[in-house]
C-alpha cells in the first residue's frame, strides 16, 4: 500500500499542476471516472496481458468511462498505461483529489452510519460537522450496521465517534477499571 502511494504521488502532483490551469472540478470528475473503471479486476487482467497493446487498453478505458476526456486527462492516462502504473491509478486519483480539496479549502469526510443518511438530514449533519471541524467538508456516507446508532466521522486523521458502539466500549472500560 505504501509503495502505491509513493508511486502515485508524482503522477498526482503533475496532473494537479496541469489541471490547475483549467477547470479543477471537471478534471476531478474525469479522474474519478477513470479511477472507477481502472479499479475493475477484469480490466486489470486485460491490461496485464502481454498480447494487449497500450493503445487497446486506452481505447477500452476511454470507451467505458462514458464521458469525453480533456486532452490533458487523455495524455495522463496514456502515460500511466505506458509506464505500467494502471494498478496505482486509484491511489493517484485519491491524491489528486486531496490536492484539489486542499486548493479549494475543502476536506474529505467519511460518515459511518448504521442507517442511510440522505437529503436534508445529510445537509444538517454536514453543516454541524463543518462547525465542529471548522472547515468545509465534502462528505460521503458509508453504512456500518455494527455501530448500532449514532455516527462515526473521519476527517483526515481526526475522528469523531458518537456511536452507540463507542459509548458501550467506554462504559465497559469504566466498569472494568
Amino acid at each position: 500500500m505504501a509503495e502505491l502511494t509513493t508511486i502515485a504521488r508524482p503522477y498526482a502532483e503533475a496532473l494537479f499542476q496541469v489541471a490547475s490551469k483549467g477547470d479543477l472540478a471537471s478534471w476531478s470528475r474525469q479522474v474519478q471516472a477513470l479511477c472507477a473503471v481502472a479499479a475493475d479486476a477484469q480490466l486489470q487482467q486485460f491490461a496485464d496481458n502481454p498480447k494487449v497493446t497500450g493503445a487497446q487498453v486506452f481505447d477500452l478505458i476511454a470507451g467505458v468511462v462514458g464521458m469525453p476526456l480533456e486532452t490533458g486527462v487523455q495524455n495522463f492516462l496514456r502515460t500511466v498505461i505506458e509506464n505500467g502504473r494502471l494498478v496505482a491509478l486509484p491511489a493517484m486519483a485519491e491524491q489528486f483529489q486531496a490536492l484539489v480539496n486542499g486548493a479549494s479549502g475543502v476536506a474529505d469526510a467519511v460518515i459511518f452510519s448504521p442507517y442511510p443518511i440522505e437529503g436534508a438530514q445529510l445537509a444538517d449533519v454536514v453543516a454541524s460537522l463543518e462547525k465542529r471541524f471548522a472547515r468545509k467538508l465534502a462528505a460521503r456516507v458509508e453504512l456500518e450496521p455494527a455501530l448500532i446508532g449514532g455516527i462515526r466521522v473521519v476527517v483526515g486523521d481526526e475522528v469523531l465517534d458518537t456511536s452507540v458502539q463507542a459509548r458501550l466500549e467506554r462504559m465497559k472500560v469504566a466498569l472494568s477499571a
